[in-house]
């Protein structure tokens, strides 16, 4: 079951295959990392995950965390294009919300969210990007192979340790 560091409102929706479901034991996870940023008007950071075949072609949207209640002339979705890889690369033919794949922005800690079970096997970058209102834009990519991928990768300020097991 996804661990979540929070459980408040909107923050407790799941994204992604990372719903209410158990995740097998030899289930790859992808574990995203919010770091605490010490400003005086912290906003949650929308943030996505996709993945990218190595040799190229279409990208996979894992997931994408933005303000799901917001709604009227101004929707959450509005903002989507800050996360400006993502969006390029497939967001924006997205219908949202997706499934499956959209939930609610999170506060600062690790989440869990395991890769999709009908990946096929090969070769993969996975991008995790974040954009936070007031604050900055941050995109970490880690190649990984599947099945049995597994590594580690780290922002700088946006994003803490990105990690596959």
């Amino acid at each position: 079951m996804p661990r979540l560091a929070t459980t408040t409102g909107a923050t407790a929706l799941v994204a992604g295959a990372a719903s209410a479901l158990a995740v097998p034991a030899n289930a790859e996870t992808i574990r995203v990392t919010i770091p605490r940023i010490k400003v005086a008007e912290y906003h949650a950071p929308y943030v996505a995950a996709w993945l990218e075949p190595e040799t190229g072609g279409a990208a996979r949207t894992i997931f994408v965390w933005y303000d799901i209640k917001k709604k009227g002339a101004e929707p959450g979705t509005k903002w989507l294009t800050d996360l400006r890889t993502w969006w390029r690369k497939g967001g924006r033919r997205l219908k949202l919300p997706a499934d499956g794949v959209s939930g609610a922005t999170r506060t600062p800690g690790s989440y869990d969210i395991p890769l999709p079970a009908n990946l096929p096997k090969g070769a993969y970058v996975l991008k995790v990007e974040a954009a936070r209102e007031t604050g900055g834009r941050e995109i970490v990519s880690l190649p990984i192979t599947v099945p049995g991928a597994k590594g580690t990768a780290s922002g700088k300020t946006e994003l803490g340790a990105i990690t596959i097991r």
